[in-house]
């Protein structure tokens, strides 16, 4: 064998070990984000009915997430289906940094 194969050889190697790792960490990875969804549902609902206001900038982390999330899976698949979701989730963020913004300034 020459160079060039075993170099090929041991990158093809190295990639079957770091498939499950990464498919582990992709697992783990979606149902944290799931779980802060879940979460920040429950807080707002809590602080709109015993403080009645509602911080929305927790809201535009989280938002921000899903747009740079799904951003992310456009880049790689180019679907039209992905651009539309990433598209949605841009919008919510960017909504919900100017009502931050104005929550923050006392507008509302």
């Amino acid at each position: 064998m020459n160079r060039e194969e075993i170099l090929a050889k041991a990158q093809s190697e190295g990639r079957q070990q770091d498939l499950p790792d990464r498919e582990a960490q992709r697992n783990g990875a979606w149902s944290a984000y799931i779980l802060g969804v879940v979460l920040l549902i429950i807080v707002d609902t809590v602080n709109g009915f015993v403080l009645h206001y509602v911080n929305r900038g927790a809201d535009f982390a989280l938002f921000s997430m899903a747009f740079v999330l799904f951003l992310t899976k456009y880049r790689r698949l180019r679907k039209k289906h992905e651009l539309i979701v990433t598209i949605f989730w841009g919008v919510l963020a960017l909504s919900m940094l100017v009502v931050w913004a104005l929550q923050l300034m006392g507008v509302l």
